[in-house]
This record gives structure tokens, C-alpha cells and sequence, in this order.
């Protein structure tokens, strides 16, 4: 993303659709179909637009970021490491004890069930935690 686009006025939700537009490739096309998955889990959901160049998607606190890389889409999931996933979507950062995430490369798809499962779990997650 150009520098100028993080000081304009625009909306998160405008710089994370600038963002798919500016991928243009597979990565883009990935990064717009979890995001259209992620608001089917969680119509609610909060779109924002964090250090420096990062989608994040959050309810009562992260649900994920959804990074881009040169060989991935990286969806990291805040409290992953709380979440049950049965259907073993969590290929990514498994070591840790907070954050666990799922890469998809180009031409992989996601389960999207589960995908959708995982979201709203974090999302339950999140609110049990706020109050």
C-alpha cells in the first residue's frame, strides 16, 4: 500500500478494499473471500486498519489480522491458542501461547465451515472475556 493511502481520510474498510485491489493477484482474491466469510460468521464485525497496513477484524477485541506475504495469506487469530479447532484449519504458528494462524497459499482452499466456526468461537471468546 502506497504511504500516501494511510493519510488520506478513508475508512478501513475502503483501505482494506484498496488493498485486494492493489494485490491483484491470487492474494487479493483470498484476502477478499475470508473477509466475505468473516462477515457472513459475524455480520457485526468491526473492520480496522492497523500498524501501518494490516486488515484487522474484531468483535469485543481481535478476532484476526489478515496479512498478505509474498507466498501467503497469513489470518492470525488473536487468542487462537484458546479456541478448539477440530478441523485443524491452525497450520501457523503453533508454538506460541496466545496467537495461532492459517496460511493459505496460492491455489489452497479454506474449509469454510470451519473457517466460519473459528470466527465465531473467537468472537464468543472475545465477549465472555468482556465482561
Amino acid at each position: 500500500m502506497k504511504k500516501s493511502a494511510a493519510t488520506t481520510d478513508e475508512s478501513p474498510s475502503e483501505l482494506i478494499d484498496a488493498r485486494i485491489r492493489e494485490l491483484g493477484d491470487w492474494r487479493g482474491k483470498t484476502l477478499a473471500h475470508v473477509r466475505a466469510l468473516i462477515k457472513q460468521a459475524e455480520p457485526d464485525v468491526v473492520e480496522e486498519w492497523k500498524w501501518r497496513g494490516v486488515p484487522v477484524w474484531s468483535v469485543g477485541g481481535i478476532i484476526c489480522t489478515g496479512e498478505t506475504y509474498k507466498s501467503a495469506v497469513k489470518l492470525t487469530f488473536a487468542k487462537g491458542a484458546s479456541l478448539d479447532d477440530p478441523s485443524k484449519l491452525f497450520n501457523s504458528s503453533l508454538e506460541g501461547n496466545t496467537r495461532r494462524a492459517i496460511d493459505v497459499h496460492e491455489g489452497e482452499e479454506i474449509d469454510e465451515d470451519a473457517f466460519k466456526a473459528l470466527i465465531r468461537a473467537a468472537a464468543t471468546l472475545n465477549s465472555s472475556k468482556a465482561r
